[in-house]
């Protein structure tokens, strides 16, 4: 069949076809219209195929194959809400992108934790190493704020209770910042991510080191055990991120560099959105639990070992399901 023949034939279904897209993407189709759009998407794409297997011009392609990926995106596109969508990612798609990326995880978590438990230990059988990171002043600070006498812990101990809702949008950009240095200079072939890793990994073990060989272990612990655990965790996580970044740009593999980054870049905004949630629960629990002395350390021991516990089981266990959300 000649392609004038072939056109003419056919041009009307086109355009009709045509004119569901365009009230499909305009969001005013009525019931009516959209029961025969299947089965016009299907003679499309055979129509396309012929087109194609008969060498037509590539003008008739172009215009079918235009017309294709509009239907295309019509028939598969996802309906459900945006709200819907962040639930479902949180129930499972979150802990599932975690897993999938246990390498970065791995490695980022082993720097992070393992620079803390390090340093922490070194400062407590060797009292003046703590002045290597710290200086004489931020030590004086940091014993005042988690002096066992204090009525409030950590930072502006000696708030009033009406200025949590002030500290919970301190933390807030705090720990926001903390993660993004940690995540965005992994651009920097991975680099940045290793050094801001190591860095907080060992000024809080340094911290931690000194303030338990002097005997404020007590209020110090019982503070950070809560909120520790989704804090700690999103600055390893924002630094598997980073790594992420770093790699595409190492080993980009067969693809261009530009388009590998591009692919990681995806899955490590998803991880961040992820450890923004975190911060935002740390920085609440920051706020108004861990600074308060009204409980025992014991009960903030136990509830920060079931905070942990929390967080591990979801990241672990959540979205395994086979018909998870996703």
């Amino acid at each position: 069949m000649k392609q004038s023949l072939f056109e003419s034939r056919h041009q009307p279904d086109w355009d009709a076809f045509n004119g569901q897209l365009d009230a499909l993407e305009r969001g005013k189709a009525d019931a009516r219209t959209c029961q025969s759009f299947a089965a016009r998407y299907r003679q499309l794409c055979q129509h396309l195929a012929l087109a194609q297997a008969r060498g037509y011009s590539s003008h008739l392609i172009d215009q079918l194959q235009q017309l294709a990926m509009r239907g295309h995106q019509q028939f598969y596109r996802h309906h459900s809400h945006l709200g819907a969508q962040m639930i479902r990612f949180l129930l499972g798609g979150f802990p599932r992108l975690v897993r999938s990326e246990w390498r970065s995880v791995c490695v980022a978590s082993l720097l992070f934790f393992g620079s803390l438990a390090l340093m922490g230990l070194l400062t407590y059988l060797y009292p003046e190493l703590i002045f290597s990171l710290v200086s004489p002043d931020q030590v004086s600070e940091m014993e005042r704020m988690y002096d066992p006498d204090a009525r409030r812990l950590g930072r502006f101990s000696e708030r009033g209770s009406g200025d949590d809702w002030v500290m919970f949008g301190f933390y807030i950009m705090n720990n926001i910042g903390i993660a993004f240095q940690t995540f965005a200079s992994g651009l920097l072939l991975g680099l940045g991510s290793l050094f801001f890793l190591l860095f907080n990994g060992l000024m809080i073990g340094a911290v931690a080191g000194h303030l338990t060989r002097i005997g404020y272990g007590e209020p110090f612990w019982s503070f950070v055990i809560g909120h520790g655990a989704f804090e700690l965790t999103a600055i390893a996580l924002a630094g598997a991120a980073g790594f992420k970044l770093g790699w595409a740009l190492l080993a980009p593999g067969r693809l261009p560099r530009g388009e590998a980054l591009r692919l990681a870049a995806g899955k490590a905004i998803q991880l961040v959105a992820g450890v923004i949630l975190f911060l935002l629960l740390a920085a609440f629990i920051e706020a108004f639990w861990s600074s308060t002395t009204f409980a025992s350390p014991h009960i903030k021991y136990i509830v920060g070992a079931g905070l942990w516990a929390l967080v591990m089981s979801y990241l672990l266990l959540a979205g395994r399901r086979q018909h998870a959300p996703d």
